[in-house]
């Protein structure tokens, strides 16, 4: 488990390597991550985009932007969580991500929440820093 916390927003990250959907004959490696984000401070935000960084095992670098996740943009009041599970198919048996989200308080003041640092690794391997 990953955990990162900026501005009272607690962001923990879950991975686990899919062994139904990966084909390592065919370089294709997929893996589901859970992410909760706990609104630990006074003021209500909403999640207005992501920004991912996705690098593989031979430094290959992916960007991804977009609003909200997962088509939701969701408000997270003091005291809730938000909850849900997403996934990064790459062409190697191992990498990490690493990215932000961009939030909004109800006084339209934005600032962005660091995701932290996960790695991507199969389980019958042994885990390589990337």
């Amino acid at each position: 488990m990953y955990r990162a916390t900026t501005r009272a927003i607690q962001v923990t990250v879950e991975p686990s390597f899919l062994d139904r959907e990966s084909e390592p004959a065919e370089d294709r490696y997929f893996w589901a991550y859970t992410i909760e984000i706990a609104n630990l401070g006074k003021e209500t935000v909403q999640l207005r985009s992501r920004f991912w960084k996705i690098t593989d095992a031979r430094g290959r670098v992916e960007e991804v932007r977009g609003p909200g996740v997962i088509g939701k943009q969701p408000v997270i009041r003091p005291g809730e969580k938000f909850r849900y599970t997403s996934g990064c198919p790459l062409q190697t048996p191992s990498g990490f991500m690493v990215g932000t989200y961009q939030m909004q308080t109800e006084d339209g003041e934005m600032f962005v929440v660091e995701i932290p640092a996960f790695s991507l690794d199969m389980p019958d391997r042994s885990r390589i820093l990337n």
